[in-house]
């Protein structure tokens, strides 16, 4: 089978195209032939070695997956055999066939196509974790979204929107700021061009947001801990630009506010229950046609280095994916 082979640490270019044995499955574990496979910015640090997971070389990233099970483990039975699936795992995604544990697996909803459910549960899944276990955002609160047009961003726009709050999306451009809007953000702000802190206390009328979802990290980081309400929740998803920021920590006193890390895949192994009710929730949003995964662009296995290029680079709208068709 063709597979994305990492054999050594480094930059999406040095990642190989090339033939590798398929996998074979343990008894807890199921063989999915792969049909989609999205990119997430966890598969570009990964493959630097920069990610909290560091598999053992050779290893495919990927994490994200749609396809058929074409072989179950023998104590597996809520799964079978020739069952459209999606299912998340650290890596071994961007390949022709992949591992999932059966834990992780779930059927595919009717009428949700395999590239839009390869791009459907890490990212719906870490907002919602986050929106609803970590910050418990309720109905009327104001939540500001950084990188509000990436991935996980945009899943956070529509998902707050959805349990009733008011949105102030962040992003870098216009054009990414004209796609929030599509996703229901009420108010957005450029923070290349305007002073995040104050736009934050103009559109608040000085009080601040309860909830900060920043996956971005860096400068933004303080910046936007500085126009948090009292008692607000700063969400820690992941840190796109490349820094982890220090925040002055007297500023949590003065405030009253907490700072509130969310790591999705520990959570789904550490509270599966809860995971799994999360996971039901947001596929039946999607059944209902009030969740709509943002496709930006499609690419084949064999550029998917090109993918990871354009995730780091940051020329991403919502999400990108591999899809094993093309």
């Amino acid at each position: 089978m063709k597979a994305i082979v990492c054999e050594k640490f480094g930059m999406p270019d040095e990642l190989l195209y090339v033939d590798v044995l398929s996998p074979k499955p343990n008894k807890y574990e199921v063989l999915i032939s792969v049909k989609a496979c999205s990119v997430n910015f966890p598969d570009t640090l990964i493959i630097q070695g920069k990610y909290q997971l560091r598999p053992e070389f050779p290893f495919s990233p990927g994490s994200d997956v749609a396809g058929i099970v074409e072989q179950i483990g023998e104590s597996i039975s809520h799964i079978k055999v020739g069952d459209q699936v999606v299912g998340f795992s650290p890596f071994g995604g961007f390949a022709e066939k992949a591992i999932i544990k059966a834990s992780d697996c779930f059927p595919k909803p009717k009428g949700m196509s395999m590239v839009n459910a390869s791009a459907f549960l890490l990212a719906y899944g870490t907002s919602y974790h986050a929106l609803k276990d970590r910050a418990k955002l309720k109905k009327g609160e104001t939540i500001l979204i950084l990188g509000a047009s990436g991935g996980v961003g945009l899943t956070a726009v529509e998902l707050s929107k959805l349990m009733g709050a008011k949105v102030i999306a962040a992003a870098s451009t216009e054009e990414k700021l004209d796609l929030c809007k599509e996703y229901g953000a009420d108010e957005v702000i450029n923070y290349t061009t305007e002073n995040l802190k104050n736009r934050v206390k103009e559109l608040t009328n000085g009080k601040g947001v309860d909830v900060i979802y920043d996956p971005v990290g860096g400068q933004f980081t303080e910046l936007a801990f500085r126009a948090i309400a009292w008692k607000g929740r700063h969400l820690i998803i992941g840190f796109a630009n490349g820094e982890i920021p220090k925040i002055p920590v007297n500023l949590t006193l003065l405030k009253g506010a907490s700072i509130v890390g969310v790591f999705w895949g520990a959570f789904a192994q550490m509270e599966p229950k809860k995971s799994l009710e999360n996971i039901h929730q947001l596929l039946t949003w999607f059944s209902k046609g009030e969740l709509k995964p943002h496709i930006d662009r499609i690419y084949s296995l064999k550029n998917t280095s090109k993918a990871l290029e354009d995730m780091i680079q940051r020329k991403v709208k919502g999400k990108i994916v591999i899809d094993m068709e093309i």
